[in-house]
């Protein structure tokens, strides 16, 4: 049985707070409070569905409570009541955002209907706060796991560049995670709300891209038996990303680049001029600059696509992060494949802290679903290692590495210390968001962040 909804009564009068009180119980948990400040030391420590207020009231007002509610993170209904309804204060109080305005005596049939009209309304709302959490959780900055200072600095300038409208372009290797930052340029960005359209420029023949970025009408060529719109239609209002640009051909750089300076194209077959209002993100593993210089991009082009340049550092450059990214992976294919791994040994992290990774975090993600997936413990050691990692590290296990050094023992405790103060600095210290961008409780984050506090100290001591 679901749990009745809070209400918290804020009134100086005695004989109102005590008679709603008695009314509303029956249905609701209810709260009271004899001023605003009681009211808001009330929202502090309990979590509170609706709010009904009376406006007047000595020291701060009920408007000034509403103000103050309103601007909170997940805010109650917030319903005002007054002995002296006037049509401006009912106007000002839907202004600062109440829900609504009712006049003293207080009618208790239609004041139940207005708090479960409310309280529907707000389920609805925060059902879709969760589905937009859900979709930030999944495709914003905090899916980009890392805290070496090449990784700092590329969350910085995404953080920078997000909001605006500039074109940016992330260069970095096959499986460095480009289309992870460009779901998050996207999503926090001022077009967010709008679609994100992905192509893959070279997974398309030439003759297909062009009608697959423009669209076609009908009859432009065999097989176009109606009129389709292109991605770049689709992305209308939004963001279009372009994944490995450097594999356009000629003719499709000259449209590309007509577009980007007129921001109109037609369809395939067409002649009626099309306008869109695009943020245009593209993506390449190869370096654009040289082919430019070689002849086979066009410097033009080149130019208005470099305008934020995101370099991804390949993670052989970053080998500090791997521990960070096996935590990261185990927690997140444990749930995926039905396992129950806990830990990952110091002997296994100095294996893959040898390897190259060629395949980047692609290929570590891939590797370690391998090791969980056939795992027969809660811990992953040597043998768990597919066959090509192991062979490939055999040759150079007493060569020294790079990048700090191998993991030691505590690694793991080190790789979530460092998620939690990546989450932390990418959140402005604020430790609420930084808390649901980790999964976890902000009551889960104290306690760590106390735990730490403690370490330190000991280690000073």
């Amino acid at each position: 049985m679901s749990p009745k909804p809070t209400i918290l009564v804020v009134d100086d009068d005695k004989n109102t707070r005590e008679g709603l009180e008695r009314a509303l119980r029956r249905q609701f948990v209810v709260r009271v409070a004899e001023s605003a400040q009681r009211a808001l030391s009330i929202m502090d420590d309990h979590d509170v569905d609706v709010l009904l207020s009376d406006v007047r009231m000595p020291g701060m007002d009920g408007l000034a409570l509403l103000q103050r509610t309103v601007a909170r993170e997940s805010p109650p209904i917030c319903i005002m009541l007054t002995a002296y309804g006037n049509i401006e204060t009912a106007v000002d109080a839907m202004k600062r955002g109440a829900y609504d305005f009712l006049t003293k005596p207080v009618d208790l049939d239609h004041l139940d209907l207005v708090i479960q009209r409310g309280l529907r309304n707000r389920h609805v709302e925060l059902e879709n706060k969760q589905l937009q959490q859900q979709l930030d959780k999944k495709f914003g900055l905090e899916n980009i796991i890392g805290g070496a200072p090449a990784m700092m600095q590329m969350y910085d300038t995404i953080q920078q560049a997000a909001p605006t409208q500039a074109t940016v372009l992330i260069q970095g290797e096959s499986g460095t995670g480009k289309e992870l930052v460009a779901n998050a340029i996207h999503r926090l960005s001022t077009r967010s709300q709008g679609p994100l359209i992905s192509v893959h420029c070279a997974a398309l023949p030439a003759n297909l891209l062009e009608s697959e970025l423009f669209g076609h009408e009908k009859g432009a060529f065999t097989g176009a038996d109606e009129r389709r719109k292109g991605r770049f239609e689709l992305a209308d209002g939004g963001t279009l990303f372009l994944d490995e640009i450097g594999e356009l051909d000629h003719s499709t750089q000259i449209k590309l680049l007509r577009v980007l300076e007129e921001r109109r194209f037609e369809r395939v077959g067409g002649s009626e001029e099309i306008s869109v209002d695009i943020r245009l993100v593209t993506a390449t593993n190869r370096n654009l600059k040289t082919l430019t210089e070689q002849g086979h991009f066009r410097e033009d082009l080149y130019y208005r696509l470099d305008v934020i340049n995101i370099a991804i550092p390949a993670l052989r450059d970053r080998k500090a992060d791997i521990p960070l990214l096996c935590a990261h992976f185990i927690n997140d294919l444990n749930e995926a494949n039905g396992k129950n791994v806990q830990e990952i040994s110091t002997e296994t992290l100095n294996i893959l802290f040898r390897y190259d990774w060629p395949g980047n975090v692609r290929e570590l993600r891939n590797t370690i679903e391998k090791m969980i997936v056939l795992a027969r413990s809660e811990r992953l050691t040597p043998k768990d290692i597919p066959p090509t990692v192991r062979e490939a590290t055999r040759e150079d296990v007493m060569t020294p590495t790079t990048q700090s050094g191998p993991p030691t023992e505590g690694s793991m405790d080190d790789a979530e210390r460092t998620m939690i103060d990546a989450a932390l600095q990418r959140c402005r210290g604020n430790r609420t968001k930084a808390a649901e961008q980790l999964g976890i409780s902000r009551r889960t984050l104290h306690r760590k962040l106390n735990r730490y506090a403690d370490e330190d100290a000991e280690d000073t001591a």
